[in-house]
């Protein structure tokens, strides 16, 4: 009975998400038509894939959201934003914070149909792992993308974690606050990796998702230092909380 269970939570999840999406699309499509002759940040759209994440939230009554810390934030304000990584889930929850941002995400999932297409029209930063070029790239991309006052949206673990647990942090995201100047903004999430196990697609059943904002560093606190180093500081900051937050969780 609980495998049955699963299997239809799942499968009205994955329904309700690709149909809401096949709706939604061609709202974006003309979204990103009329407004790319004068937004060129493309905050319209944004906006709008934020909306897109909520009504996903709404049409899934099993996962229950909590975010705290957005008293925090500048909604003004350019960050280079990095949380941890357990699941798909992770990109749903974030879009709920309505900030301006880009993405850097992994090219395949510029293929996917309509809600990849929205990203590609978003001008979200592909990467593909593992290319030294592409890597240079992404980082070229993202820096001009920073400087035009747009944040990043950055998972310094490079992928999802298989347990839950952190993993170390790559150095990307730190290098562009350095060579910026911009305040770094952690994020920690948890709860997603047990709403959808990474390789997997069954849903679990009602489920409690959590966000904290953490403080805003800014560049003052971490100027001089080198990129690993300050990637150090910001794991440490994000897995105190996590291991708080978790506990709050379960």
């Amino acid at each position: 009975m609980r495998k049955l269970w699963t299997y239809s939570v799942s499968f009205w999840f994955w329904i309700e998400m690709f149909g809401s999406s096949i709706i939604l699309f061609p709202i974006a499509v003309a979204i990103w038509i009329i407004t790319m002759p004068f937004d060129h940040r493309r905050y319209y759209l944004h906006q709008f894939s934020c909306s897109w994440s909520n009504i996903a939230f709404w049409l899934n009554p099993l996962w229950r959201l909590k975010v705290s810390g957005k008293e925090k934030l500048d909604k003004k304000g350019t960050y280079v934003i990095v949380s941890n990584h357990q699941s798909g889930a992770d990109i749903l929850v974030l879009f709920t914070l309505r900030l301006h941002f880009k993405w850097v995400a992994k090219r395949s999932l510029f293929f996917v149909p309509f809600l990849g297409w929205n990203m590609a029209m978003n001008r979200y930063i592909a990467l593909r792992r593992g290319k030294k070029s592409s890597m240079y790239k992404m980082m070229e991309r993202s820096k001009r993308d920073l400087l035009k006052g747009n944040s990043m949206m950055i998972f310094p673990e490079g992928t999802r974690s298989k347990d839950g647990k952190l993993q170390p942090f790559k150095s990307g995201a730190f290098h562009l606050a350095l060579e910026t100047h911009l305040p770094i903004l952690p994020i920690v999430i948890t709860g997603t990796a047990e709403a959808i196990r990474k390789g997997g697609l069954l849903i679990s059943r009602q489920h409690n998702l959590r966000v904290q904002i953490l403080d805003p560093i800014p560049y003052e606190e971490f100027r001089g230092m080198e990129p690993k180093e300050l990637a150090e500081v910001v794991y440490t900051k994000i897995e105190t909380e996590l291991a708080v937050l978790s506990e709050i969780v379960m």
